[in-house]
């Protein structure tokens, strides 16, 4: 385990403990048992960035520091003991997966940089890092992935998270305020989604008209 910790592994760390915890409260309300909580929150929490590492040749990040393994643990382990003595809401689920979408998307598309990439390539690794866990999870669950469900605006808001974190360094802030403001972007984004239910536009092709 890797004793000293950059600022992009701290992003990681928080965001496979977040994630996690949005694996254990999915899985809780299929009433999973430990176990099978346990899967469903790893998955969850290194689905992402497993995925993103593979499509790069970049070795595995929870393979080069177990560290991650041992948060994913803890949060996991925190999370049953607290549902077993006070009910989780599903409002709780839908923050803790949009804090890990944010923290994810974000230390995705730094990471992308950091392999070389940029622009439209970094916007979609840093997508992919921040959806791709809920999708398995959801997929594992059989759900329909938070991704595609009901007009959901949440790869949105990851996508424009990452864009005003390029844009900002872009325009010369410094790396990890711009990653910060990326990070409430998303963070805003979605949470306002939850708490309005705001939902994307509905693109409609083919109905036909109300004849009179």
């Amino acid at each position: 385990m890797n004793l000293h910790i950059t600022p992009l592994q701290l992003m990681d760390f928080f965001g496979v403990a977040v994630f996690a915890v949005s694996g254990v409260l999915a899985a809780g309300r299929k009433h999973l048992d430990w176990f099978g909580v346990l899967v469903i929150a790893t998955v969850t929490a290194i689905g992402g960035g497993t995925l993103r590492d593979v499509l790069i040749e970049r070795q595995v990040f929870w393979l080069a520091d177990t560290g991650y393994l041992w948060a994913i643990f803890a949060a996991t382990l925190s999370t049953m003991l607290i549902v077993r003595f006070r009910e989780i809401p599903l409002r709780a689920l839908l923050i803790a997966d949009g804090l890990g979408l944010a923290l994810f998307a974000i230390s995705g598309a730094r990471i992308a940089e950091s392999a070389g990439y940029g622009g439209i390539i970094a916007v979609i690794l840093g997508t992919m890092t921040g959806v791709a866990g809920g999708v398995f999870r959801d997929m594992l669950l059989a759900e329909i992935p938070l991704l595609l469900r009901d007009r959901e605006i949440y790869a949105t808001a990851a996508i424009t998270g990452i864009v005003v974190y390029l844009v900002l360094q872009a325009t010369g802030f410094e790396r990890m305020t711009a990653a910060y403001a990326g990070m409430a972007t998303i963070v805003i984004i979605r949470f306002a989604a939850i708490f309005f239910a705001l939902r994307m536009p509905a693109l409609r092709l083919g109905e036909s008209k109300t004849k009179n």
